[in-house]
């Protein structure tokens, strides 16, 4: 095992958090607004530098709003949806509301990637994570650091089977970003060591998400929910024990809240757990992070025209730090 990592970044994450960390001012030479672009292309130069990712793998959205989430809780991100629908009639795959200076920049991060030579990944009918999720559990050679600013993806940390698995969670930036495994994720949520991963993603089953529109129990907070989860083996033991009445581990109060809250338990498991066998199309044929652009022309004609030279130099620079 190489101490190189396959480096999976959540690229929506990323470019949203840089869309929003740099000023709208900076702009190409027509004027046109480049700031998401510039913030990420300069996040992943940082990240090459700092970790020296032996692979690379940039993972999208090809579907924010998978529908077998929505078929099981239609709340599911429904908040997010374009302005002027109602929750309950905007189905699965609807575009996610994109601030109109964000969207053309897009296409733009997608073809510096290109030039560059850096693989990017997808699944038709999934969202980044899992991508992410599916490249992680099928790793059987190097170490994994994920990177993303989605709290979700706590739940793929692991020490086995396999390589380990690493989260860099970004959610207050790259100046603060953290580094969680199994011993982080249990010390700051409370919940199991020997399976953080699958143990964090029950207590936010039972604790629920406003930013993704998981209700979650009613009455049912953190701290509840990760002294639940630690006294049970899984989800199924835990939903079992809802209905044993004489299983001691459940207090009558927080059973009665469970049984009010069956239809919701019974459906939130697929919504909240990051699949790990989607259909994984990469855009190259090997992961592996040149240590230089695949399309330097393609790539110096990008920097031109959208006035990207500083942040392509250190991206350059970043690749070339890799061969040493």
């Amino acid at each position: 095992m190489s101490d190189r990592p396959l480096m999976l970044l959540d690229s929506a994450s990323m470019y949203f958090r840089a869309y929003f960390g740099v000023p709208e001012s900076i702009t190409a030479p027509d004027g046109t607004p480049v700031n998401a672009v510039r913030g990420f292309t300069d996040m992943i130069s940082r990240l090459v530098t700092e970790h020296r990712p032996a692979r690379l793998v940039a993972c999208l959205d090809l579907d924010w709003r998978p529908a077998f989430r929505v078929a099981a809780l239609p709340s599911y991100k429904a908040h997010r949806v374009v302005a002027g629908q109602a929750a309950d009639e905007v189905p699965a795959g609807v575009p996610e509301e994109v601030p109109d200076t964000l969207a053309p920049q897009v296409p733009v991060i997608m073809e510096v990637l290109a030039a560059a030579g850096i693989c990017t990944g997808g699944a038709h009918g999934h969202e980044a994570d899992d991508v992410i999720g599916t490249l992680a559990a099928q790793e059987g050679t190097d170490p994994v650091l994920a990177v993303s600013g989605d709290r979700d993806l706590m739940q793929i940390v692991r020490d086995e089977p396999g390589p380990p698995v690493r989260l860099l969670y970004i959610g207050r930036g790259l100046n603060r970003a953290e580094f969680l495994g199994p011993d982080e994720v249990a010390a700051k949520y409370g919940v199991p060591r020997d399976r953080a991963g699958a143990a964090y993603a029950e207590m936010a089953m039972l604790r629920g998400d406003p930013s993704d529109g998981l209700p979650g129990v009613p009455g049912v907070g953190a701290k509840t929910a990760a002294t639940l989860v630690g006294r049970f083996g899984s989800w199924a033991e835990l939903l079992g024990a809802v209905d044993a009445t004489g299983d001691t581990r459940l207090v009558a109060g927080v059973r009665a809240k469970l049984a009010a809250a069956k239809d919701y338990l019974d459906v939130v498991e697929p919504v909240v757990r990051v699949v790990t066998g989607a259909p994984v199309e990469l855009s190259l044929p090997d992961t592996a992070l040149p240590g230089a652009p695949a399309d330097p022309a393609r790539l110096d004609e990008l920097a031109q025209r959208w006035g990207l030279e500083s942040s392509v130099a250190r991206l350059r620079k970043a690749l070339a730090s890799t061969t040493t």
